[in-house]
């Protein structure tokens, strides 16, 4: 009992809060403490600053919403007092050495609570200033306005409307977002207008104001000038880049993956290839094609969700949409310029028929295109992928195929035709395609994780169809290989 005790009153000695971390709390204490007298202080001044200066906060818009920010601040202070200091104070009246990280948590919280409202504080007490030092200079205030309104004036806008023009006649479907978008550049320049021609007569004033002379609308009008004068280029910029995006198209494949290290050294790592595409105009029969190799790391939650999309286009941007209306559900890599078989061809290339099958030719002036999608393995793709994908791409789901001989997927990393065409990947290297299950033996497909969904039932409704052909339909292989040049597959020309 004797060493019992013994050891409990030493653990006891030592099972306390550090010193340092008591003096961090005493610290922020006082620091929460002074932060709030502080946000007291800048209110009390700015409504005495109110009563001072009647004539500049009365219409001054800016102003308006100090109350609502001095409310903001005080919520944060609030949060930092009775929740993180709250609970400080109870691990300090603990006093558990187990504690200790938890309180320096709460500490990092709260200091970071309390460093945000005294930087909001400063800002409104800065603005105060601002606003007070502005309406004592009125002349110089008109004059700025001045200089405001001459940039908005001398600003062009031919190369916007002419690059808008352009794109509204070779992508119709974007007419009227265009035209929306081009509305809102040069409704900057109506509203300045409007604001210089209203401001007359208080310009005028502004040389000499009388004492009821309204400074707070006059400096309200100043930043509304100032603000349009700053949107202007920006707002140009941005419409103009939107209708120069419609000519390109670009693809962002999946080419290499590779995790290195282990437990909390483990990094991944994915290398993406952005192919992109320019286009002269929508109606050019070739286009520039561009390739970009690099590898980015990814964290593990970004490279187990792609795991199994090796050789696929993660995303897809066609040309005559936005960037941002890029697709990103991944599919095979190229499938996306295909034609519809209805369709027959398109500026990329043709569904020729041989032998009572239908399969995707690419014309010459984009086996560039066609080589970097394919990573220079490239096989004619019958007609029945192209269904095959076109469902599960109407669905937003990808579509990973079926290779009939093996019963395995025919894309994706677990696919038979990306095996082939990345075998000489780091991927392949480390031994990651002999972790598939399909790697030396067939069959198993409809078992997979990672079938296109209602593979596993053939018999459901939702298995991928085969179109028009029994299951061993197999690309007819020609009898010469394309090359990478300006030739034409089959002779043909459109």
């Amino acid at each position: 009992m004797l060493t019992v005790l013994i050891v409990v009153v030493a653990f006891n000695a030592f099972d306390h809060l550090p010193g340092s971390v008591r003096a961090q709390i005493d610290t922020e204490r006082s620091a929460l403490a002074a932060a709030q007298k502080q946000l007291d202080a800048a209110q009390q001044n700015f409504e005495t600053q109110q009563q001072s200066h009647a004539a500049l906060f009365r219409d001054l818009t800016p102003s308006q919403q100090v109350p609502g920010r001095f409310a903001q601040v005080s919520a944060e202070l609030q949060s930092a007092g009775r929740q993180q200091m709250s609970m400080l104070t109870n691990l300090e009246k603990r006093g558990r050495y187990q504690d200790r990280q938890r309180a320096e948590s709460l500490l990092l919280s709260e200091r970071g609570l309390r460093n945000t409202a005294e930087s909001q504080i400063a800002a409104i007490q800065s603005n105060v200033t601002g606003w007070i030092e502005r309406s004592q200079h009125l002349p110089a205030e008109a004059q700025q306005m001045e200089r405001e309104h001459k940039a908005i004036q001398a600003f062009d806008l031919t190369p916007l409307q002419t690059a808008v023009a352009r794109a509204q006649s070779d992508w119709p479907d974007k007419k009227a977002d265009l035209d929306m978008r081009l509305a809102s550049v040069t409704g900057i320049v109506s509203d300045a207008d409007a604001t210089w021609n209203s401001t007359a007569a208080a310009r005028a004033e502004a040389v000499r104001p009388p004492p009821d002379f309204d400074s707070g609308a006059f400096l309200s009008a100043d930043d509304r000038l100032q603000s349009d004068a700053d949107s202007l280029p920006k707002k140009a910029a941005e419409v103009q880049a939107l209708s120069g995006q419609l000519y390109d198209s670009w693809d962002k494949i999946l080419v290499d993956m590779e995790a290195r290290g282990h437990g909390s050294d483990r990094s991944f790592q994915q290398k993406i290839r952005t192919v992109s595409t320019h286009l002269a105009d929508a109606a050019a029969k070739n286009g520039a094609t561009s390739s970009q190799d690099q590898w980015v790391a990814v964290p593990q939650v970004t490279y187990d969700a792609m795991r199994n999309d090796l050789g696929m286009a993660v995303e897809h941007k066609a040309a005559g949409k936005y960037d941002f209306e890029a697709n990103r559900v991944a599919q095979p890599a190229g499938f996306a310029y295909m034609a519809p078989p209805s369709q027959g061809s398109n500026q990329y290339g043709y569904w020729d028929h041989r032998d009572g099958q239908s399969f995707w030719v690419w014309y010459g002036q984009y086996a560039l295109l066609r080589d970097l999608l394919f990573n220079y393995n490239y096989r004619p793709l019958p007609r029945d992928d192209w269904e095959g994908y076109r469902t599960y791409r109407d669905r937003g789901q990808t579509y990973y195929g079926r290779d009939y001989e093996s019963e395995a997927p025919r894309y994706g990393t677990n696919g038979t035709a990306t095996q082939e065409r990345y075998s000489g990947s780091t991927y392949a290297r480390n031994g990651g395609f002999r972790d598939s299950p399909y790697a030396s033996k067939s069959g198993g497909y409809r078992n997979s994780p990672y079938a296109t969904p209602g593979a596993r039932n053939p018999s459901d409704e939702s298995s991928p169809r085969v179109f028009g052909r029994n299951k061993g339909f197999s690309a007819p292989r020609p009898s010469f290989r394309p090359p990478s040049g300006g030739r034409r597959f089959g002779g043909r020309r459109r």
